[in-house]
């Protein structure tokens, strides 16, 4: 099995959908190569650039990924299976070989124009990082929001990176109206685990910074612990629930590990090489959670588990929530009142203008004004 240097997948297993399979190997006269994949990045277009959902676990129907695969690295992603959709592999494909979506911004100002839109928040980042390193220099994300604020469309976020401070401009002024909210993923306080578990993260002390940053601009700000890992993180529920609220965040949120797909091989193979004194015991108190399986694909299972670790995890958590003033589970409210269509060069004025009395008398925004 291949260490590769801040990389979180020991290996790369061939895409589930491929008929054939090959088993890359080395070229032993540039072990470099070998050792350090570098990122690629290509681009795609896109149709629909708001994906919706109907799950009962999330409390969103909506959300939006400016980014495929992640170079974060992080070993439990359950978005890597996505990638085998593009013939490309969940494992080291999935955090060398990111596809952006640039035109996703222009795609969303067109969608929100639709005389059908109904305004509900949209959650940018659900599947993978919407500000891992490439959107630093691509700024897909910073455009997203650009079209929202001009649009006053409700947004969170959800990342792990200390890059959203970049656009608390933005943020701060949605926020104001109750437009935006954000979401910081805190897996680990220990900076080991951490390089070992998200390879291309941020430290913890680093995200409890951004929490506290995005606090103190009045931006409401979470804590998701994800993934809770038997055996590996679960001592820190109490710590991590402090130090979140001292750092002025106003919830916390958490998610059992899942394993779907190629994530539950991958894993294996990550604690065989890291942690191999303790991977019997984290996989056993994982199945214990699971039905004895790896995973539970289940409604209402998938993110919390079953079975009395899983009980002791949501009591945990509840009391930690509750010693330390965090709320659990719940979102700020965000306002879909105040959505509007703003107007263009071109746009023509109603045809017949509103009765005296109403809130305009000519709309020149066209029918789309809401």
């Amino acid at each position: 099995m291949a260490r590769h240097r801040g990389r979180g997948a020991c290996s790369s297993p061939a895409p589930r959908y491929l008929a054939h399979s090959h088993h890359p190997h080395p070229d032993p006269d540039t072990p470099e190569a070998w050792s350090r994949p570098q990122t690629r990045v290509s681009t795609q277009r896109i149709g629909q650039v708001i994906s919706y959902n109907q799950s009962p676990d999330l409390p969103f129907d909506r959300s939006i990924n400016p980014y495929r695969g992640c170079e974060h690295g992080c070993i439990y992603c359950f978005a890597r299976p996505s990638h085998a959709w593009l013939d490309l592999s969940p494992g080291l494909d999935f955090e060398t070989r990111i596809i952006a979506r640039p035109d996703a911004p222009r795609r969303l100002a067109e969608i929100l124009r639709s005389p059908r839109y109904e305004c509900r928040p949209i959650v940018i980042g659900t599947n993978t990082d919407c500000y891992q390193p490439i959107e630093k220099r691509l700024g897909i994300t910073r455009n997203l929001l650009e079209v929202l604020a001009e649009h006053r469309h409700p947004v969170s976020l959800l990342t792990k990176s200390n890059l959203v401070q970049r656009d608390m401009d933005l943020l701060a002024e949605m926020a104001k109206d109750g437009l935006a909210s954000v979401m910081v993923s805190v897996t680990t306080l220990d900076s080991e685990l951490k390089r070992r578990l998200e390879p291309r993260t941020p430290s913890g002390a680093r995200r409890l910074d951004t929490v506290r940053a995005l606090s103190e601009a009045g931006i409401p700000t979470g804590v998701l612990l994800a993934p809770v890992i038997p055996a590996l993180n679960d001592h820190e529920i109490e710590a991590i629930a402090r130090v979140s609220a001292e750092a002025g965040a106003s919830s916390l949120s958490w998610v059992l590990l899942r394993l779907p797909h190629e994530v539950a091989p991958l894993f294996r193979d990550w604690l065989a090489e890291h942690y191999p004194d303790r991977a019997g015991k984290i996989m056993g108190m994982i199945q214990a959670s699971r039905g004895g399986r790896d995973y539970d694909h289940r409604w209402g299972r998938r993110l919390r588990g079953e079975g009395p670790f899983a009980e002791l995890l949501a009591r945990r958590i509840q009391l930690a929530c509750r010693r330390h003033g965090l709320d659990h589970d719940t979102r700020p409210r965000l306002e879909t009142g105040l959505f509007r269509v703003p107007g263009r060069s071109g746009d023509q004025f109603t045809l017949f203008p509103q009765p005296a009395g109403s809130d305009s008398s000519l709309n020149s925004s066209g029918p789309n004004q809401k």
